[in-house]
């Protein structure tokens, strides 16, 4: 079977990928983009049925398009954010090729390039693109053992309350896909306990702005990388039910049970940190500074916006918090799940290039990879805050897009006796 020559492989046809391929197409560079799946996969099957975007429809898009489907202030539903990227792609007739596994990428042994086996076959490109982003693998705490006698699911598998055992439901997590998926158990009438750890829990809005409009105008989705060891933070935000702030007290005062960060497990019985109270704390910080910035925002542009006094005024401290509970035997409570909203990882095993540190991570600079032909896209923090949302992956992309069109134009050169020797 030939091998087919591309100059830039792009690998992973969600938002990255999509992103990519436009600024490749503008800087004239050929290319190809490979997904295993559907275009925007991972929102069309990895998610939860209710799942919306955690950002209004005039902010998490691209520049050159608008949603068709929903108007600018609300929240698109995953299949919504799907079809999306799927008529950006057709908008400019990007080179995608769907259902088809990228299974390895080796740097050629005597040549420049990359010898890359996929599931239809070898493709040698001269650039590789790593536009896979950062939820590949679950992280499912090893911490409950199957004899435990409980369902444990990761939030990658849940899809909706009726999904699960009767009984009650241990949601473990307390970030944007927790603190959305515990809401709808308790809508649905489940019995729920929440493990909190720490967390950032901005306002949903303030004053009448979303709260991605505060962190644009008060220069945050552009903040550089955090220091090292910060680049994860958890953050409570939704929105889901038409956007609302995430208010864990409020979620008890519906009936939620909350509970410290999980610590161990032993005989039927899991044991939490005490540290409940301090973690909502942490998060009532974090939601007072940007109150506060917005505020001083006002102040300074002499802004007409409503004042919002209410929106310092927190629900009372429930038992659950007071009182702590620091550890819960599974059958006495009712405990039949177990639902562990612990995030992910990235799953680079497939690229077997010289790009990466002692522990696995991408080593890179604005995506350009310590690989010499190697560009990582739409990892968070690749450039600043907003690098891993959807309008930060599509201006990340147009710097590596003009990385690669350097390097082009460099191998590109000729000098003049070549020139001369190629006109002969």
């Amino acid at each position: 079977m030939p091998v087919e020559k591309v100059e830039t492989l792009v690998v992973g046809g969600g938002q990255a990928g999509v992103a990519m391929s436009e600024h490749l197409s503008r800087a004239g560079a050929p290319h190809l983009v490979l997904e295993r799946g559907r275009i925007a996969e991972r929102w069309r099957s990895g998610r939860w049925d209710s799942l919306v975007a955690n950002g209004p429809a005039w902010h998490d898009r691209f520049p050159n398009m608008e949603f068709s489907a929903c108007g600018p202030d609300e929240f698109p539903g995953k299949e919504a954010v799907a079809d999306y990227f799927a008529a950006y792609a057709e908008k400019f007739d990007a080179p995608i090729r769907c259902g088809v596994e990228v299974i390895s990428v080796r740097r050629h042994e005597d040549r420049a390039g990359f010898q890359v086996e996929t599931s239809e076959g070898q493709i040698d490109a001269k650039f590789i693109v790593a536009a896979t982003g950062p939820f590949q693998t679950p992280v499912f705490p090893n911490l409950v053992p199957e004899s435990a006698g409980v369902a444990q699911f990761h939030s990658a598998e849940y899809r909706n309350p009726e999904q699960l055992k009767d009984g009650a439901v241990l949601v473990v997590g307390a970030g944007a896909s927790g603190a959305q998926i515990a809401d709808e158990l308790l809508r649905s009438g489940r019995r729920v306990y929440l493990s909190v750890g720490p967390h950032d829990r901005p306002p949903r809005s303030y004053r009448g702005r979303d709260y991605c409009w505060w962190l644009g105008v008060l220069g945050k989705w552009d903040a550089p990388a955090r220091e090292a060891g910060a680049e994860h933070v958890t953050i409570a935000v939704s929105g889901a039910y038409g956007g609302q702030t995430v208010e864990f007290r409020r979620l008890a005062e519906q009936g939620a049970t909350l509970v410290g960060m999980t610590a161990s497990y032993d005989a039927g019985v899991l044991r939490f940190a005490p540290d409940l109270a301090d973690n909502l704390r942490y998060g009532d910080r974090n939601y007072l500074s940007v109150l506060d910035e917005a505020d001083a925002y006002v102040d300074r542009n002499g802004l007409d916006l409503p004042e919002e006094p209410e929106a310092r005024a927190f629900p009372p401290d429930p038992a659950c918090v007071t009182e702590p509970i620091l550890e819960l035997n599974l059958a006495d409570v009712g405990i039949n799940t177990i639902l562990w909203a612990t995030g992910y990882s990235p799953d680079y095993s497939w690229l077997n290039v010289d790009a990466f540190d002692e522990d696995g991570k991408p080593k890179h600079q604005r995506g350009v990879s310590a690989e010499p032909g190697v560009y990582f896209l739409g990892l968070p923090w690749l450039s600043r805050r907003g690098s891993s949302f959807i309008w930060g992956v599509w201006h990340d992309a147009k710097f590596i897009a003009d990385q690669i069109t350097i390097q082009r134009n460099y191998l590109a050169y000729r000098s003049a006796e070549e020139r001369a020797s190629i006109g002969s």
